[in-house]
């Protein structure tokens, strides 16, 4: 089983034990997740101040960033087992108290500026830690968003690296319908970003396109991964309804052998 196997093993089995949802939501990130954290992030130790720095702003699919802690060694088996649980720093959005969680998010269109204000500081303090932002095509509704990016690209952050999970739905549909964002690559650059298109499924291609990034001098990246809500469990792709919904024990057993089986 390779280790985004793992992580979306992980999200199957923490989302039935806590009969939560937002399943789709973290399949769609978890191999963009996996990626970071096996061979993109730059971070020896979560407690290092110059460590690369990660905001999940598509907080609502924070079992994909505690899989990945988990299977970093940042989280034990008990931590992970209270997910959603009476007391735990684990719910359904990542908070910054937790071990290897540099910032709370969950308010949805609010990352980036998190984002470029770490990467802002990373400059002043002369560090070369890059920041990463994983953020949902439905956040690029929200203004603030976009305040964010003009910023990033007035002061050439090259240091912020942005994905985009476009997997082309929200909460109450099919992004095309509620806010159409098409053509995505052109907004962006016509924002003054590097903008590179991308198998939001396809790790290779994921870590290939960072590794040549400048993150010195040059203007931020955003990355544009197209991805599949809900990838690699059939009956979820693409289907609005797990956004919410938890599993039966029947979905669930058929999810786990699919995404065993992928």
């Amino acid at each position: 089983m390779t280790l985004a196997q793992e992580v979306k093993q992980i999200i199957l089995e923490q989302s039935k034990r806590a009969n939560v949802g937002h399943i789709g939501s973290n399949l769609s990130i978890a191999d963009i997740v996996t990626s970071l954290y096996t061979s993109i992030l730059q971070i020896s130790d979560p407690d290092d101040p110059e460590r690369d720095r990660f905001i999940l702003s598509k907080g609502h699919a924070s079992l994909a960033l505690y899989a990945s802690l988990y299977l970093k060694g940042w989280l034990t088996k008990e931590e992970l087992n209270t997910y959603c649980g009476e007391d735990s720093l684990l719910g359904v959005h990542p908070e910054h108290k937790l071990k290897g969680v540099d910032f709370s998010t969950g308010s949805l269109g609010q990352g980036l500026s998190m984002a470029t204000g770490a990467a802002l500081a990373a400059r002043y303090q002369g560090s070369q830690r890059r920041v990463f932002a994983v953020i949902s095509d439905a956040e690029c509704n929200e203004g603030s968003t976009w305040e964010a990016v003009m910023f990033a690209a007035h002061h050439k952050l090259a240091n912020l690296i942005v994905i985009i999970d476009l997997n082309g739905q929200q909460a109450i549909g099919y992004t095309e319908q509620v806010l159409s964002l098409s053509p995505m690559s052109e907004r962006w650059k016509a924002f003054g970003w590097d903008v590179h298109e991308v198998d939001g499924h396809n790790s290779s291609q994921i870590i290939n396109i960072v590794e040549g990034l400048n993150t010195v001098d040059d203007l931020p990246h955003v990355l544009i991964a197209k991805t599949t809500f809900g990838k690699g469990v059939s009956f979820m792709e693409r289907q609005i309804k797990w956004h919410y919904y938890p599993m039966s024990d029947e979905e669930y057993q058929q999810a786990l052998n699919e995404i065993r089986g992928s």
